[in-house]
């Protein structure tokens, strides 16, 4: 016995475990519209009443809208108005805006979700038949200009929509539904494109 304890086992290696983003890299083309999954953001769903928002405002960088439909955007971050007290804030510079809310002491709720949405572009002169192929908000220029926000459906699926350009789209999406919609919008880019 005493000569079978004094083996001694190889050291067991651990897994390595890398964390891959959803649908990363995939894209699709069609005529007049390019549908792609875009690098993973920093992201926050931000609650908050009105008396805060300026210390917010202040903390995050950027000026929190007030009115629907509408948003905000500087130095890579952008605030989403979502509701009367909500707000989704977006960085795309690598800064944690979770962090700098932490810094303010005005009443609020701050909660990261940069791992539960992913983005998706929708880009070209197609861009807006590629998405009412399943969502039913009128996307015209004069309905939804550049900088509208609106929480929307595409589908069966919940989404949140800013007009970053004339002919340019973020759609975000929760990351268990991201196949779904990334399906649903580069089939109604096909549709568009026929």
């Amino acid at each position: 016995m005493a000569k079978a304890a004094a083996k001694k086992t190889a050291p067991v290696a651990s897994p390595s475990v890398e964390r891959r983003p959803a649908l990363a890299g995939r894209s699709t083309s069609a005529t007049g519209v390019k549908v792609e999954v875009l690098p993973p953001a920093e992201r926050i769903s931000l609650r908050a009443p009105e008396a805060s928002a300026a210390a917010l405002s202040k903390a995050l960088g950027v000026t929190l809208p007030k009115k629907p439909k509408t948003s905000a955007s500087k130095a890579g971050r952008t605030a989403l108005w979502l509701g009367p007290d909500e707000w989704l804030v977006i960085d795309d510079a690598g800064k944690d805006p979770l962090a700098d809310c932490a810094t303010v002491a005005a009443l609020h709720s701050a909660v990261g979700i940069s791992h539960r949405n992913i983005a998706i572009s929708v880009a070209g002169p197609a861009a807006e038949a590629a998405i009412n192929s399943g969502c039913p908000q009128d996307l015209s220029l004069e309905a939804f200009p550049v900088g509208a926000a609106s929480r929307t459906i595409l589908g069966k699926a919940e989404i949140v929509l800013l007009r970053t350009a004339a002919d340019a789209f973020r759609v975000e999406c929760w990351r268990s539904f991201s196949d779904y919609v990334f399906t649903f919008l580069s089939e109604g880019a096909r549709d568009a494109a026929g």
